[in-house]
């Protein structure tokens, strides 16, 4: 499968471009690199590192990783929707199951985060940062259900989905876009004859 650049206007703009430009070039996102780098740093080198960025298998395991917790908040969120009593206690244990598999998908993001430069650390910071507001609104979401409270967890939910598509946009950014993650060399483009 080739892939090919997307068609860009008659004038040369692109509103997508431009805002992602402007966020990889804006020192006040410094602080908050430092913030996750401070976490990131915190990780182990050496095997567990090259474990944590998916070097034995061929490529990252952040995206693939991501999947679970999105499918899991997907699914309840879907079951919310429905709105049957008898699916409740189901959509309850995958907001749960979506907590869970956070911390992986996290960790493994976070070692593929410590080799970005700066323009890049800034849009995986931000994008680490929106996955923390979501995880906590998700977690709030799971403490509202179990308190009895189910429309407010279902709010939460709906907050914190719309949160994770913000993240998932500036995360497909760096994997699709910027060809941020780990690969193994195998799978470098070959060079044009």
């Amino acid at each position: 499968m080739t892939t090919e650049p997307l068609p860009v206007p008659a004038d040369g703009s692109s509103m997508a471009v431009s805002a992602m430009r402007r966020l990889e070039s804006a020192p006040g996102l410094d602080g908050l690199v430092a913030a996750v780098g401070r976490v990131a740093r915190a990780l182990p080198e050496g095997a567990v590192d090259s474990w944590l960025r998916g070097i034995p298998v061929g490529h990252a395991l952040h995206p693939f990783l991501t999947d679970l917790p999105i499918g899991f908040w997907a699914s309840s969120l879907a079951l919310d929707l429905r709105g049957r009593a008898s699916e409740e206690s189901a959509a309850d244990a995958l907001v749960a199951l979506g907590l869970l598999s956070a911390a992986p998908a996290a960790v493994t993001g976070l070692a593929e985060w410590r080799r970005l430069d700066r323009p890049d650390s800034r849009t995986g910071a931000l994008h680490a940062s929106l996955n923390g507001v979501a995880v906590g609104l998700f977690g709030a979401s799971l403490a509202a259900r179990r308190a009895g409270s189910r429309s407010a967890g279902v709010g939460l939910s709906l907050a914190a989905a719309a949160v994770t598509a913000a993240s998932g946009y500036l995360g497909g950014h760096l994997a699709i876009g910027k060809k941020a993650g780990s690969r193994h060399p195998g799978f470098a483009e070959p060079a044009a004859p």
